[in-house]
């Protein structure tokens, strides 16, 4: 009679309905037979196989009763043709024999040993001190242990992951991660093939071309697509995830061996890179595309600024990796999620910083600095405590409505960040280059953060008008460059080494622009007055 010892979900190719039972890892073989206390000796057919299950039985052809897997127990009480009995056995899908002496068989009969050497089953030699309930009872408790490790390996891999997802690089950092948890390749490819990131050893080329025809499988092209596909090329071990958000990634995996929980791990990946990857739905894609469209047709900002999702004000970013690492389209977004706006422009070439406009955002965990601040000192001027200046970038508010609130960000860890004072939709063009101001300036002075500063305080007490007529000649023998190096040697109190930095020259190319400032001035620029007065006009422009 057929009896099974352990019930096991995994089965083989001839399951049609899986047992019940939890999902267990299989068993190597070698382990079952390093317990001495069983006394098992393989005495035929090769070392290696995996254990999915225990199963008993002692009919002459247990064929119909075994899912694959399984380590058979008999006595070989109905046993009169090894050959065609193992045959059976291999048929089926056993993993091993395992077979019990006396009172039966004094010993294993010599024609089922050269059967199994034969057909390759691995044969066990079971002694009579050893019921077969002590081996099923084994085998289920290094099942037990090998379960209780696979969650320890998912459990630490998932922590891995999530630290990686906080990254600065987000999507390379969990490509990364789980090329080292898995130990092979990971790839994120797009529907047609392309390489987007990659991480771990490179497969040989063989290996490789098969994994991008796997990946195209699964590309969600076409309905019907599998959301996953595996496939095995020499000794390398192919699988390909599909991700959401329905921009046709392709997470791909290349390893030299497939132990269990990998295609778990493979799962907590593929949620990570489908919601990094995912376009950030904060603005509605149609109305995005509807003022893209409107402003090539020749509409102004301003008439496309409410598809937007907001009237204003904005705040232009410009962001640079801490480390230089020049970012991508999919870590810039990663940026531009993370600060709540999916308006991120990373498409400017090599070496060029991230811009990112913020809409108005009254989401408490964004404020961290205020205008005019930074993490480590003032980068303008800002109004005195008590002191209440008009901010001409804050719409007003109609008798029963509420202003919408500026967007504040937030330092990124990772990320460089410059931006301009909230700003109307007009005036984004002058706001681009204030962040840049910015920016250079947080770099120059090592802080994450440098927010441009309003116009508030005594400046605000001058009509803009005035100002900007005697901003412009006070300035006017200034060519832009040397302004530029002007302003930026004022922001940063006169330091040379800083200014250096932010414009990216050399030291002496400062002295030598603000020394012919001087001249053309005819102004002496250690004067604290002359410096008061150019920096107000330099705000001015």
């Amino acid at each position: 009679m057929d009896e099974p010892s352990m019930p096991n979900s995994s089965a083989g190719a001839t399951q049609t309905t899986p047992p019940a039972g939890p999902p267990t890892p299989p068993i190597p073989l070698a382990e079952l037979l390093a317990r001495e206390e069983l006394g098992l000796r393989r005495i035929a057919g090769p070392a290696d196989a995996d254990l999915l299950w225990v199963h008993t039985s002692e009919m002459a052809d247990p064929y119909p009763y075994l899912l694959g897997g399984e380590l058979l127990l008999s006595a070989g009480v109905l046993l009169t043709d090894p050959d065609h009995y193992v045959g059976r056995l291999v048929e089926a899908g056993a993993a091993a024999l395992g077979f019990g002496v006396r009172p039966v068989h004094e010993t294993v009969p010599a024609a089922l040993i050269e059967a199994c050497d034969r057909q390759g089953l691995p044969l066990l030699e079971v002694p009579p001190a050893t019921p077969f309930t002590t081996i099923a009872r084994a085998v289920w408790r290094l099942m037990a242990e090998a379960r209780h490790r696979e969650l320890r390996r998912v459990t630490r891999a998932q922590q891995a992951l999530a630290t990686a997802a906080a990254r600065p690089d987000p999507v390379p950092a969990v490509l990364h991660q789980l090329a080292a948890q898995l130990g092979g390749r990971a790839v994120l490819l797009t529907a047609r093939g392309q390489e987007v990131h990659a991480a771990g050893r490179r497969p040989d080329p063989e290996a490789a071309g098969a994994l991008t025809r796997l990946a195209r499988v699964v590309a969600r092209e076409r309905p019907g697509s599998p959301s996953s596909a595996t496939d095995t090329h020499g000794g390398t071990h192919l699988s390909a995830y599909a991700l959401g958000g329905g921009e046709g990634l392709v997470l791909a995996l290349a390893t030299r061996q497939r132990e269990s929980g990998d295609h778990t791990v493979a799962g907590i990946a593929v949620v990570l890179l489908s919601l990094l990857a995912a376009p950030h739905q904060g603005a509605d894609a149609a109305g995005r595309s509807a003022a893209l469209v409107r402003m090539l047709l020749g509409a102004s900002p301003a008439e496309v600024a409410p598809l937007l999702g907001s009237t204003g004000p904005w705040t232009v970013i410009h962001a640079r990796r801490t480390d230089g690492a020049p970012a991508d389209a999919l870590t810039a977004g990663a940026l531009g999620a993370s600060l709540g706006t999916a308006l991120v422009d990373a498409e400017r070439g090599a070496g060029e910083a991230v811009r990112v406009l913020l809409g108005p955002g009254p989401e408490p965990d964004r404020i961290a600095a205020r205008p005019g601040e930074t993490a480590a000192q003032p980068a303008g001027t800002t109004a005195q405590p008590g002191e209440r200046t008009p901010d001409p970038a804050r719409p007003t508010a109609q008798p029963g409505e509420h202003a919408p609130e500026p967007a504040r960000p937030a330092p990124r860890p990772g990320w460089t960040l410059g931006a301009s004072a909230p700003t109307p939709v007009t005036a984004l063009a002058a706001a681009d280059a204030v962040a840049a101001r910015a920016l250079a300036h947080a770099r120059a002075t090592r802080a994450p953060l440098t927010v441009d500063a309003p116009t508030g305080g005594l400046a605000a007490l001058v009509p803009p008008e005035q100002a900007a007529a005697h901003a412009r000649a006070l300035l006017a023998p200034l060519s832009a460059p040397l302004a530029d190096t002007l302003r930026c040697w004022l922001s940063l109190h006169g330091s040379w080494d800083r200014t250096a930095v932010a414009l990216g020259v050399h030291r002496n190319t400062v002295r030598q622009r603000i020394g012919r400032c001087g001249e053309l001035l005819a102004a002496d620029l250690d004067d604290m007055d002359v410096r008061t007065e150019l920096w107000f006009a330099l705000r001015q422009t």
